[in-house]
């Protein structure tokens, strides 16, 4: 092939990209308002086990919810509804990141307790599909990926507003190589969807009290897309006069997070996809890693919530999932209970979680037959929900480490 030819070949790659992204514009234009739980007859959360640890962890995320939500599951306002096929063997015997009968029960639900998915990488004996995770959020248009951290000791209070439909994951497996000398992958950015995002950090700053948005991209030099970033977030700050806001460069952010005199002054941040993805794992290290913090990935119709971690698969392999820390998703679930308007049984398991992970500590998760299984965790967690003096044992625990 000339070299003319491969340009050609590369041109119209490109414009069958740019159609589909043309497409979306249009489909987010059209969107309603978010929904709205409360007039449901029924509320349908959806129970995806995934792969390697996720079925076992999601189970118990799982007994916790209808545990918490007993009365208005027997009453039939709440349903659960177990979807099976996710798993990388079905994925791959499809070659589809959902499959289609998967995704078809996936929108008979409203919101989504889903286990951690294997995405293939080089050197994994599986062929190369997309993430099932980045399927999900643009299949069901979960634009807002929500990750709150909070370690009260530290005076580390975030919520972490990650776009979740764009840049360059959005387009990670649509990459080219143009020749064996050229490999080109693409990011993008839409004013839609940069839009719904940065309004919806700065909705919830206003709403929560928290009245602080910091912006994060490399506008500096990323200065196409991140410069759109950027700019949005100047025209929708002036729709907020009293939520102070400011802007930093990702590098530098890395940097200030761990920074003991600027990181508190930190509350709610919003970033494009990578960064997000890369600057909530490093939060998450402040909790206790990434198996401690659970996310939420919203849209205006359907809502999916899961751990931030991986699937280790070799914990399955060495006989070891039943020890796998069930936190992060039962984070996820606290998450879903607020966001479906079950607010009191959500502060509660956070509180629960708090006090069985952070500072009573009567079982201690270690991955290995040295520690709790996860059953034992979460049976740990009811037990605590049933104190009647949960929340001032709650507010005592926060008062002792926070002298």
């Amino acid at each position: 092939m000339t070299k003319q030819e491969t340009i050609e070949k590369a041109k119209e790659h490109f414009g069958k990209l740019l159609e589909a992204q043309f497409d979306r514009v249009d489909m987010m234009k059209k969107q309603s308002k978010f929904l709205d739980y409360s007039k449901l007859d029924t509320i349908i959360i959806g129970i995806v086990g995934g792969d390697g640890i996720g079925p076992y962890i999601t189970a118990q995320a799982e007994r916790i919810l209808k545990f918490l939500l007993k009365d208005d599951f027997e009453k039939g306002k709440v349903q659960f509804k177990e979807i099976d096929g996710l798993t990388i063997e079905n994925r791959v015997r499809q070659m589809k990141p959902i499959p289609d009968d998967v995704l078809d029960e996936l929108k008979k639900c409203h919101v989504i307790l889903k286990g951690p998915t294997t995405t293939p990488r080089a050197g994994d004996p599986w062929p190369n599909i997309e993430s099932a995770n980045v399927a999900m959020r643009k299949e069901l248009d979960l634009f807002a990926n929500v990750r709150p951290v909070k370690v009260p000791e530290e005076g580390i209070d975030w919520v972490f507003y990650r776009e979740n439909t764009e840049g360059a994951y959005a387009l990670g497996s649509d990459g080219i190589h143009v020749n064996d000398d050229i490999s080109v992958d693409f990011t993008v950015a839409t004013y839609e969807g940069s839009y719904r995002i940065i309004k919806a950090a700065f909705d919830y700053a206003k709403k929560s009290g928290m009245n602080k948005v910091t912006v994060v991209t490399k506008a500096n030099v990323v200065k196409t897309t991140d410069g759109k970033f950027l700019d949005i977030a100047r025209k929708v700050a002036k729709d907020y006069p009293e939520v102070e806001w400011d802007d930093w460069y990702i590098d530098i952010m890395t940097a200030k997070l761990i920074d003991p005199n600027r990181r508190t002054q930190f509350k709610v941040m919003v970033l494009p996809n990578l960064y997000g993805d890369i600057l909530t794992d490093e939060a998450a290290e402040f909790q206790g890693g990434v198996g401690t913090a659970g996310s939420a990935n919203i849209g205006k119709r359907y809502a999916m919530f899961e751990a931030i971690h991986g699937s280790a698969p070799r914990m399955v392999e060495e006989n070891r999932a039943q020890y796998a820390d069930p936190s992060s998703i039962i984070k996820g679930a606290a998450m879903l209970l607020e966001h479906i308007g079950y607010m009191g049984e959500a502060k509660r398991l956070q509180m629960a979680l708090d006090i069985c992970g952070q500072y009573e500590k009567k079982l201690v998760i270690t991955g290995r037959n040295t520690g709790a299984t996860s059953e034992e965790f979460a049976d740990y967690i009811m037990d605590t929900l049933n104190d009647p003096n949960l929340e001032s044992k709650w507010n005592s625990y926060v008062k002792k480490c926070c002298r």
